[in-house]
């Protein structure tokens, strides 16, 4: 199997094939956690770290794992790596870890994780497959920030409140009124349903981008298509 290219492996995790909007994984904590930018941030440094670390561990032992006992051995290496990633979250910040609370363990079941170790992993290399888990990682995590920060203002009229919980008491003054200190907050963003709209329009914007870029290809490829070669004889007086 011919190793893919880094540039396809970038692309494909950030945008083509990611994991939230593509691939519709994960969806579960990506809706549950993501009412705002810190815990958005802290979910997603977990999964990631889980992502990059499974794949290096699967890509390791990919030659000594028979088929028959692949998938559970995957699903051991990724549930060691997410207690790893809990226990630094309980040592290091352990509010965050309260607030986000059964979605760290729960990372376990994320079958964009699995997907991977799977699909990717156990089929590549270990630098391709480190990376492919380094741009799932990021841009899975974009995608919980972003809506993070929408419900964050919609919600709260803030951006980056509690933003100690993550990075100690240097970053307890980052939050920014960005719709002014009077604003009352608007209920359903912080909500569940919220989450949904908000994932909803950004997966709408996606395949809007994705049409009209195909548009453009088409078209450029239709003028190729139909171009026709002239040839001038004669003098211009």
């Amino acid at each position: 199997m011919a190793t893919p290219e880094y540039s396809e492996i970038t692309r494909n995790g950030l945008w083509s094939n990611n994991p939230a909007l593509v691939q519709l994984l994960g969806l579960c904590p990506l809706l549950a956690v993501t009412g705002s930018v810190v815990n958005a941030i802290g979910l997603g440094l977990a999964t990631t770290a889980v992502l990059v670390c499974s794949n290096l561990a699967v890509s390791l032992v990919r030659r000594q794992m028979p088929e028959t006992v692949r998938l559970p051995a995957s699903v051991m290496i990724i549930a060691t790596f997410v207690t790893c990633a809990e226990l630094l979250m309980k040592a290091f910040t352990y509010e965050l870890y309260l607030v986000l609370g059964i979605f760290i363990p729960l990372i376990v079941t994320n079958c964009a994780i699995l997907g991977r170790a799977d699909a990717f992993a156990s089929k590549n290399p270990v630098l391709p497959s480190v990376v492919d888990g380094l741009m799932m990682g990021v841009g899975f995590s974009a995608v919980l920030i972003v809506i993070g920060a929408v419900r964050e203002i919609i919600g709260r009229g803030t951006l980056f409140s509690d933003m100690d919980l993550l990075l100690g008491p240097a970053a307890a003054n980052w939050t920014l009124p960005v719709l002014g200190a009077d604003y009352s907050g608007f209920l359903v963003a912080v909500l569940p349903p919220g989450a949904f709209l908000v994932a909803g329009l950004l997966i709408a914007g996606k395949n809007a981008i994705d049409a009209s870029i195909e548009r453009r290809q088409n078209l450029g490829a239709d003028i190729v298509r139909g171009s026709k070669r002239v040839r001038t004889t004669g003098k211009i007086q």
